[in-house]
């Protein structure tokens, strides 16, 4: 029995629309899978949902966080599962829906139990990685943890950081972890997954452009202004790496022309797309449990939403959730 439906997708295929259309036909609570709508006042350029939206259906895991603060795929697996289970016992069908790959990898197959670093042993590390460099705070990984040195780029700064984080907090090597058996997901899913038709990523690059010309007529450039104006953000914090607001910092420091970062934009989004698109054809492998429905994204939102429909009345005990 599946106990929660989940809608898969690259970015801008039309996940969120599907969701809030299916919310006519089923009592139902979504859980967003995506690292950048958990944060506050990143409205324009992670596309959250518009307050109409939102009021529409119950969301979760929105505006929960300050940018400067740092959600981890291991945050999302706490919360997803504990949401699930609330969201069952309120008698309502949770609805997984996003585009972060590393955070439902984290919840289908688990996380080796890495202690969470400390904001002093970040700043420790930061500290080094700001007097010298990033090769340089890599190199130190080759005595305390040589298994992370051989397997991380020196350009990787987050795992990078991440491993000498871990030495520092435990005096082990991250990979001392590895080797603990994971806990996988502690629930049945049924996957509805939206992919380009035959691999066409034409349509997909062709949406991806007009949604960042969306967001900069909406107000992009002045919700960067005004993230950074606050002055305790930089562009090394989860948050500030998102796609989009790299590129609008780099053209408000005079690194690229508008036009380019038009174009230096929907080239990292379309990148993160191919991303997406790998991990759900082929890092997201099927299980006993798990059920999945390939959408193309060039229907219709009337033609998906039916598609989806059509899945769920395959499950009969969904129709519980049905709305009369």
């Amino acid at each position: 029995m599946c106990e929660a439906l989940v809608i898969l997708g690259p970015t801008a295929s039309g996940k969120s629309a599907l969701a809030l259309a299916l919310a006519a036909h089923y009592r139902m609570e979504i859980i967003s899978l995506d690292s950048a709508l958990v944060y506050r006042g990143m409205d324009i350029g992670s596309a959250k949902p518009s307050k109409n939206e939102l009021a529409l259906c119950p969301h979760h895991l929105i505006d929960i966080c300050d940018p400067a603060e740092s959600y981890s795929a291991a945050h999302f697996r706490r919360d997803c599962v504990r949401l699930v289970s609330e969201i069952r016992a309120r008698g309502n069908l949770p609805v997984i829906c996003g585009g972060t790959m590393m955070y439902y990898k984290a919840l289908v197959d688990g996380l080796s139990p890495v202690p969470e670093s400390t904001p002093e042993v970040r700043a420790r590390v930061q500290a080094i990685a700001d007097a010298h460099d990033w090769p340089y705070v890599h190199a130190l990984l080759q005595d305390c943890d040589p298994q992370s040195y051989e397997r991380l780029d020196p350009k990787d700064k987050q795992r990078v950081a991440r491993a000498l984080e871990v030495y520092y907090l435990t005096g082990k090597p991250l990979s001392a972890y590895f080797s603990i058996p994971k806990e996988g997901c502690p629930f049945v899913r049924l996957e509805v997954v939206l992919l380009p038709n035959n691999n066409d990523r034409t349509e997909l690059r062709a949406l991806i452009r007009q949604r960042f010309m969306q967001m900069l007529e909406q107000g992009l450039i002045d919700e960067v202004k005004q993230l950074y104006a606050r002055n305790d953000l930089n562009d090394t914090m989860p948050a500030m790496r998102a796609v989009g607001y790299r590129q609008v910092l780099m053209y408000l420091r005079g690194e690229v022309s508008y036009e380019e970062m038009i174009e230096l934009a929907v080239i990292a989004t379309a990148r993160l797309a191919k991303h997406q698109m790998t991990w759900l054809r082929g890092g997201l492998k099927d299980d006993d449990t798990t059920e999945r429905c390939v959408v193309p994204i060039e229907m219709s939102a009337e033609d998906k939403l039916q598609a989806v429909l059509t899945v769920c009345a395959a499950h009969p005990h969904l129709q519980q959730f049905a709305r009369v």
